[in-house]
């Protein structure tokens, strides 16, 4: 689990430092054309080729949340009953705008439209508003523990117990997070850092977790390297890293 992989789309991480002390598989895909935001199909398989050898097992950055549709090629590596845990201030349920066409806007209703193995997708954090905006028809799958419920620790508790019967994938879009901890490319959500490490920390008992990935990096500019943006970036994956190198041991 503790084997660190990124997915390098913008070239944001090579102005940060977070890794590089570590044992590390850098991934270059800042060369494959159609990936920002939608991911066609030259590009899934050109994607899924540079990512062949790297299994769903331990840690992976992936770039912006542009990128988010990269944990589906993950999670399809999956084989077993798994339940899909996602923090993101999105549902990441909606229509793709072109059928047949992956979007970080639609990854999860992919996975649970395609992927066998899947038993539930589980998300924390999300925007209340936007819950009541997905499909009916996919709420078998869904267990919901929305931004308002973030403060009720004892809701999250008896949650945490009921859910979790299956090995466990966690996919972490840091647009989850306030934006005074992080800024990225996308509205936010209200979850302090406090509360993503408890709830990290929760799931980390797990005897049976596969692996993680980590996106939401903001966007990176020239411009954006006069602000501290990259800092808060920096700042949050090390810890992230931190934690989950730690509480996996």
């Amino acid at each position: 689990m503790n084997k660190l992989t990124i997915l390098n789309f913008t070239n944001v991480y090579s102005e940060e430092t977070f890794y590089k002390h570590e044992r590390t598989t850098w991934i270059d895909c800042s060369d494959i054309a159609g990936t920002d935001c939608l991911c066609d199909c030259d590009a899934a398989n050109a994607i899924c080729t540079k990512i062949k050898d790297i299994p769903p097992h331990g840690i992976h950055f992936i770039d912006s949340g542009n990128y988010h549709y990269v944990s589906k090629f993950f999670t399809d590596k999956i084989d077993t009953r798994f339940v899909l845990v996602v923090f993101d201030h999105h549902t990441d349920m909606q229509p793709s705008l072109f059928e047949g066409l992956l979007t970080c806007g639609s990854w999860i209703k992919d996975v649970i439209d395609t992927n066998k193995y899947l038993e539930k997708v589980v998300l924390i954090g999300t925007s209340d508003k936007l819950l009541k905006q997905v499909d009916k028809t996919y709420l078998p799958k869904l267990v919901e523990f929305k931004e308002s419920q973030l403060c009720n620790k004892t809701a999250w508790d008896d949650f945490a117990k009921l859910h979790f019967n299956y090995p466990i994938y966690i996919s972490i879009d840091k647009d989850v997070l306030d934006p005074d901890v992080e800024v990225t490319n996308w509205d936010q959500g209200a979850t302090t850092i406090q509360q993503l490490k408890k709830l990290l920390s929760l799931l980390f008992t797990h005897d049976k977790l596969i692996g993680i990935d980590i996106c939401g990096e903001c966007n990176y500019s020239i411009m954006g390297l006069l602000d501290d943006n990259l800092r808060k970036d920096d700042t949050v994956n090390r810890l992230l890293l931190r934690l989950c190198e730690k509480e996996i041991k």
